[in-house]
C-alpha cells in the first residue's frame, strides 16, 4: 500500500488521520509542522503528502510549492477547518490535489487518498516507460515486446555507448544488420557514417580492395586510387556482414586493422590508420570453424570482445502480432495497395509455424499475402507457408515419417533442393529474387546452390 506524509502541528489530528490510513493498510509518517515535513520530504520517498493549511511556523502552501518543484508526480491534499469554495480554488490553481476538511469523515479521507495513491502510481509508471522509451530510442527498429527482446536491447544499451567490437550472431534473417544499426544509434558515433559489407557477396580479391582500398595499378582495372570502406567509415562505424566467409588470408590483415589501427591499401606500402568502430555479424558457428582451422582463434576473440545473440522467431512468438501489424503498414504503405488487418486465425498460424527464414520470412510471407489476397482481411488460407507446400503441419501433434532407408539429412537436404530449384524457376534463375522469395539471404543461397549442384 501507499506511504503517506501527515504534517499538522495538533497531535490529535495526526492521530486521528494515522488511525484511519493505517486500518486501510498504509504506512504514516508523521510531522509537527513545515520545517520538519520539507527535512523528511528530502530524504525519503512518499505516495501522498496530506497538510494543514495553516502552521505556525509555515502553511500548507510552502509544501505544495516545495513538492511542485522537487517531485511533480507527489501529491498534496491540504486539510482545512474553513472548507470554503475560495480555498478550494486557491488550493487547486496551487497544485494541490484535493482538500480534506475538519472534522474528518473517514470515508471522505479513504476516497481521497485512494484516488490520489492510484495517480501518484499511473504518474510513475508513465515516467518509467517514458524514460525506457527515451532510453531505448535508439533501437525503435527492433521490435517485440518479448523478454527475449527486452533483453537484447538491454545489453544494446549497455554495449552502445562503449567503444568495444561487437559479435553479432544469429539464424538468417533475424535482423543482424538492425542490431548493428541500434548500436551505431546509441553510441557516440552516430552523427558519423553507418557502413556495411557482406563478406559473403565478392570475392577475396574485391574484398580486400573494398575494405582496405587500392593504389593506381594495383590489379588490373585499377586505373586510379580508391579509398576502402575503413577509410570510408572514418569515425564512424563499419558492419562486417558474414565475417564468417572471410579467408585466412584477409583475416590476418583485419586482425592488424584490430590490434594497431593499421592498414595497407592493396599495391600500396606505407600503412594507413583509421578509427572506426568495427561490428561483426554472422550466422555461423565461429568457434567450431576456429576448431577446424577456417577461422583464426585471435581474430575470433577480437571479434567477440562483447557477443550478442539474437533469438530466433520461434524463441519469440509472442513478438508476431506486434510484427505483423508493423509489417503490413510498411508493406502496404510501399506496394501502394489498400490497408490490410490479419484474422486471429491467421495469426494463430503464424505462432505455430517454426520460421526458418525468422522475419525476414516473415515480411515475405505477409507482402505475397497483401498483393494475392482479394478482401480487407489476410486469413489463414492467404499463408502459404513452407511448412503447406511440403503437406506437413506446423504442429507439433503431427507424425512425419522418414521413408524406408533414407536418413533425416539426407531426407531434408532433397526437401531443401527441391525448394531452392523451384524457388530460381520461378525468378527465371535470379538468385537474389530466389533468396528473398525463399527468405535465406544471397550468401546462403549461393551456398546451397554449389552444394547441391544446381
Amino acid at each position: 500500500m501507499a506511504k503517506v506524509l501527515i504534517i499538522d502541528d495538533e497531535p490529535n489530528m495526526r492521530r486521528i488521520l494515522s488511525l484511519i490510513l493505517q486500518e486501510s493498510g498504509h504506512s504514516v509518517v508523521e510531522a509537527g509542522g513545515v520545517s520538519q515535513a520539507l527535512a523528511q520530504l528530502g530524504s525519503d520517498q512518499f505516495d501522498l503528502v496530506i497538510s494543514d493549511k495553516k502552521m505556525p511556523d509555515g502553511d500548507g502552501f510552502d509544501v505544495l510549492k516545495y513538492c511542485g518543484e522537487n517531485e511533480p508526480s507527489l501529491p498534496v491534499v491540504i486539510l482545512t477547518a474553513l472548507a470554503t469554495v475560495e480555498l478550494a480554488v486557491e488550493a487547486m490553481q496551487a497544485g494541490a490535489f484535493d482538500f480534506i476538511s475538519k472534522p474528518f469523515v473517514p470515508e471522505v479521507v479513504t476516497a481521497v487518498v485512494t484516488r490520489a495513491t492510484e495517480r501518484t502510481k499511473l504518474l510513475r509508471e508513465n515516467v518509467v516507460l517514458r524514460t525506457e522509451a527515451k532510453r531505448f530510442e535508439f533501437a525503435n527498429e527492433i521490435l517485440g515486446d518479448s523478454p527475449a527482446i527486452f533483453d537484447l536491447k538491454e545489453k544494446i544499451a549497455k554495449i552502445a555507448p562503449t567503444n568495444a567490437t561487437v559479435l553479432i550472431t544469429g539464424e538468417t534473417g533475424t535482423g543482424k544488420e538492425l542490431v548493428a544499426r541500434a548500436i551505431h544509434k546509441g553510441s557516440t558515433r552516430a552523427n558519423e557514417t553507418f557502413l556495411a559489407v557482406n563478406c559473403a557477396a565478392v570475392s577475396e580479391q574485391l574484398l580486400e580492395s573494398e575494405l582496405f582500398g587500392h593504389e593506381k595499378g594495383a590489379f588490373t582495372g585499377a586505373d586510379k586510387a580508391r579509398q576502402g570502406l575503413f577509410e570510408a567509415a572514418h569515425r564512424g562505424t563499419l558492419l562486417l556482414d558474414e565475417a564468417g566467409e572471410m579467408s585466412l588470408g584477409l583475416q590476418a590483415k583485419l586482425l592488424r586493422v584490430l590490434t594497431d589501427g593499421q592498414f595497407l591499401r592493396v599495391g600500396a606500402t606505407t600503412p594507413r590508420t583509421d578509427d572506426v568502430r568495427v561490428l561483426a555479424a554472422t550466422h555461423r558457428d565461429l568457434l567450431a570453424r576456429v576448431k577446424v582451422g577456417s577461422f583464426r582463434e585471435d581474430l575470433y576473440y577480437r571479434l567477440a570482445v562483447v557477443p550478442i545473440d539474437i533469438p530466433p522467431l520461434c524463441q519469440r512468438t509472442e513478438d508476431i502480432p506486434v510484427l505483423v501489424e508493423y509489417l503490413i503498414g510498411k508493406v502496404c504503405r510501399e506496394l501502394k495497395v489498400p490497408e490490410r488487418t490479419m484474422s486471429a486465425a491467421a495469426l494463430k498460424k503464424l505462432q505455430k509455424y517454426h520460421f526458418p527464414g525468422n522475419v525476414r520470412e516473415l515480411r515475405n510471407l505477409i507482402e505475397r499475402a497483401c498483393i494475392l489476397t482479394a478482401n480487407d482481411v489476410i486469413d489463414a488460407k492467404d499463408l502459404v507457408l513452407v511448412s503447406d507446400n511440403l503437406d506437413i503441419e506446423a504442429s507439433a501433434n503431427d507424425d512425419i515419417t522418414l521413408p524406408d532407408g533414407v536418413e533425416l539429412p539426407a531426407f531434408l537436404a532433397s526437401i531443401e533442393s527441391k525448394l531452392i530449384a523451384e524457388a530460381l524457376l520461378d525468378s527465371n534463375g535470379v538468385q537474389a529474387e530466389a533468396a528473398r522469395h525463399l527468405g535465406i539471404s544471397r550468401s546462403d543461397i549461393a551456398y546451397k546452390i554449389r552444394k547441391y549442384g544446381l
